[in-house]
């Protein structure tokens, strides 16, 4: 496992949540978010990394997006 760090398209609400709307793959190709299913602050614990861990919804799969608060930087957990 492997972490990957992705360009994340993100809405900014008035309210101050951040959701996250696609992801950008390191090849390019972008991947639109069908829904935000949960957020909460968390570490990844495969990877490393501590933050906020968002459940998302893709292609109708639920993966884990993480926003490291101390890179300042999108990643998701990798097989590869």
């Amino acid at each position: 496992m492997r972490k990957v760090y992705v360009e994340v398209i993100v809405r900014y609400r008035i309210d101050g949540a951040v959701l996250p709307l696609a992801i950008v793959w390191e090849d390019g190709h972008k991947y639109e978010i069908d829904k935000v299913k949960d957020v909460r602050k968390a570490a990844s614990l495969k990877v490393g990394g501590v933050g906020y861990r968002y459940t998302v919804v893709i292609q109708g799969k639920e993966k884990y997006l993480f926003f490291e608060t101390t890179e300042n930087k999108w990643f998701v957990e990798a097989n590869k």
